[in-house]
């Protein structure tokens, strides 16, 4: 299944390759139209406070209840969930259930001044669990009708709990004008980055981003023609990943910046081959413990496309030994193996 909501990116020059261009090669070329829409790194300052020029629409203060759907902030919950334009433009994310609200405050509550939870929107009947429960973030009780049409989820038995989440600051969309010096504010430590080429599929993102994030790599990097990381299947896929791990939006240009700055290899996953000309290797214990010590890129493409011509060029092939016969594994599946084969050795468990 594709992802309906692409990534629209708002920077100070145009993109021809921004992440929802079809241009698999990456050169700049200014549009004619643009749209300002997407979420940069600057609408949330460093500690969590809001920059004034963001869009906000906040409900009155004394607001307690809300039991009608036709609300404007019901509809604007709504647009959030629905709309990456829109959810960019405002820096919020509808997170939908207890436990991935409860995984993004626990992992924040010790980063940031106030929490990174906006509102708590909960059943009128509901108990707020100690484990999210904080003064600072602003609960209004709602009525059934109308978390059925926040979340989009029509059995309330199992969501009696949303959440709109600031977009978080290790999230940036970067532009042409980079210097090598601005990618080392893209990751802490970027020992064993990610790099996701064109996955569209909401679901395959949020599980590498899951597992990404359970084995410890320093980042993502997406490359044009992936889904938004927000996105509400890829949210519940990761089940919440994507406030937990840098990720970092841009295209080949700035993975070449990040390979020069930090001697970083480039690997790509890619179906065992017998092309003499590009072999590729073979994962492998012996294969993992000769990279320990080398920053690395691993390159997934899609499903359906595969690597781009440009990521397969720029890299060498890696892939996954099958004694089956089948062609290839799910990108989800084979990112899992890759990242638990490659993750590093001090955090390798067992």
């Amino acid at each position: 299944m594709l992802c309906p909501n692409k990534f629209l990116i708002s920077t100070p020059f145009p993109l021809s390759n921004a992440p929802n261009s079809q241009n698999k090669f990456p050169t700049f070329r200014p549009k004619i139209k643009t749209r300002n829409f997407f979420h940069s790194p600057q609408a949330y300052n460093v500690d969590g406070s809001e920059n004034s020029s963001r869009k906000t629409l906040s409900l009155p203060s004394n607001v307690e209840t809300i039991t009608s759907t036709s609300n404007p902030f019901v509809k604007h919950c709504v647009k959030l969930r629905q709309n990456s334009s829109y959810r960019h433009s405002h820096g919020l994310v509808l997170v939908v259930s207890s436990t991935p609200i409860r995984e993004i405050y626990s992992f924040h509550k010790t980063l940031l001044k106030r929490p990174i939870i906006e509102y708590l929107l909960v059943l009128d009947n509901y108990h707020i669990p100690e484990e999210i429960y904080d003064p600072a973030i602003r609960i209004v009780r709602v009525s059934s009708a109308v978390i059925r049409k926040i979340s989009g989820v029509q059995s309330i038995d199992s969501v009696e709990v949303v959440a709109l989440v600031r977009i978080p600051s290790t999230f940036h969309v970067v532009s042409n004008n980079i210097h090598e010096e601005d990618c080392c504010t893209w990751f802490p430590f970027p020992h064993r980055i990610l790099v996701l080429d064109g996955i569209q599929d909401p679901g395959n993102l949020g599980t590498l981003l899951r597992s990404a994030t359970a084995f410890k790599w320093d980042g993502i990097f997406l490359l044009p023609g992936c889904c938004d990381p927000f996105n509400e299947k890829a949210l519940r896929a990761s089940r919440g990943a994507c406030f937990q791990i840098p990720i970092v939006s841009g295209n080949w240009t700035h993975i070449e910046t990040l390979k020069a700055n930090f001697e970083m290899k480039l690997f790509a996953g890619h179906p065992p081959t017998n092309d003499k000309l590009n072999p590729d290797f073979k994962l492998s214990k012996d294969f993992a413990h000769s990279v320990t010590d080398s920053p690395l890129c691993l390159v997934l493409g899609s499903e359906g496309g595969g690597l781009s011509e440009v990521s397969r060029n720029a890299c060498e092939l890696l892939s996954i030994p099958m004694p089956g016969e089948f062609e290839s594994l799910n990108v989800s599946v084979a990112g899992g193996i890759f990242m638990y084969m490659l993750q590093r050795e001090n955090d390798r468990v067992g």
